[in-house]
């Protein structure tokens, strides 16, 4: 029995092992650069040629007098791009579901998909130019009612709502499909029931289809607690300047500049490194609260 079982599933198995090989040559294999993070790096004499300085580097980065605002700046970031990025979605999900006309509703469904599909370059130079304080269309709105123009894009108040604002706008699309499908699956005899109970669509909206929706949320909420250090590099590398590292700049754009640009291999390696741990211990925790709160399981 169990050898024809094995026959059975024998090209899956197959099928599977392109994907883990690609996987293991473009994500395993270049884990040995790690070393970088404990050495005086230098490219002309390789990984194993470079000096062992141990915790030299990770000692560089604590002392490293941005590290906190960088640090803060990428979790506030983070963070209220996965609150927003998850209510707004779910909020948008219930209009959707009660729009009658299949119609307008994959219509609408259409038009807020389509950003997805748009790289941050391309976003990018859009955003510029619609919040340009000079020429944007945003500027001279406010123009009309009295307001002095703002530089979104140059001011540190401005810049980290902007960039968690225009990544709602970006993905929420996607998430949105997501969450009407999980309001699919609801048994409709449960609205039914409701009805004849005198339920109006606010209560059966809040006790049937969000308790109906709470596994691909939590499911959703889960994934996005292993971000919490990833604010968005492509967002944030085509929209900042100098003007705003003061709120803008996180790990990754720190590490870009530090490793591409300055050559500080070793230290670039270093808070990279260090961010993947932390990265590692959010998701374990995220899984095992989820487990706990929620019951779900990932097999």
């Amino acid at each position: 029995m169990n050898t024809k079982k094995r026959m059975r599933e024998l090209p899956l198995h197959i099928l599977l092992w392109p994907g883990v090989i690609i996987l293991f040559i473009y994500c395993y294999i270049p884990m040995v650069g790690i070393v970088i993070a404990f050495q005086k790096f230098v490219p002309a004499k390789g990984l194993f040629g470079s000096n062992w300085i141990g915790l030299d580097n990770f000692r560089y980065v604590i002392q490293m007098p941005d590290i906190v605002q960088v640090l803060w700046n990428t979790v506030f970031i983070a963070s209220m791009k996965i609150a927003a990025g998850l209510i707004v979605p779910v909020f948008i999900a219930l209009l959707l579901n009660e729009v009658k006309k299949e119609l307008v509703k994959r219509g609408i469904q259409t038009l807020i998909y389509l950003p997805h599909f748009l790289s941050w370059i391309i976003l990018g130079g859009i955003l510029i130019d619609i919040l340009s304080p000079s020429t944007g269309i945003v500027s001279q709105l406010l123009q009309t009612f009295g307001v002095d123009p703002i530089f979104f894009l140059g001011t540190n108040k401005w810049f980290p709502f902007v960039l968690v604002f225009s990544d709602v706008w970006k993905e929420f699309g996607f998430s949105t499909i997501v969450f009407l499908a999980a309001i699919t699956g609801i048994n409709p005899s449960l609205y039914e029931a409701a009805i004849v109970d005198g339920a109006n669509h606010w209560r059966q909206t809040w006790h049937i289809t969000l308790p109906g929706m709470r596994p691909i949320i939590v499911l959703l909420a889960t994934l996005s607690l292993g971000n919490v250090l990833n604010a968005g590099f492509d967002q944030i590398f085509n929209l900042y300047s100098p003007s705003v590292y003061r709120s803008g700049d996180v790990l990754d754009t720190l590490i870009y500049r530090m490793g591409l640009i300055d050559a500080q291999f070793g230290v670039a390696t270093a808070i990279g490194l260090l961010k993947s741990i932390v990265s590692t211990v959010l998701i374990s925790l995220s899984y095992y609260l989820a487990y706990r709160v929620a019951n779900y399981r990932i097999f």
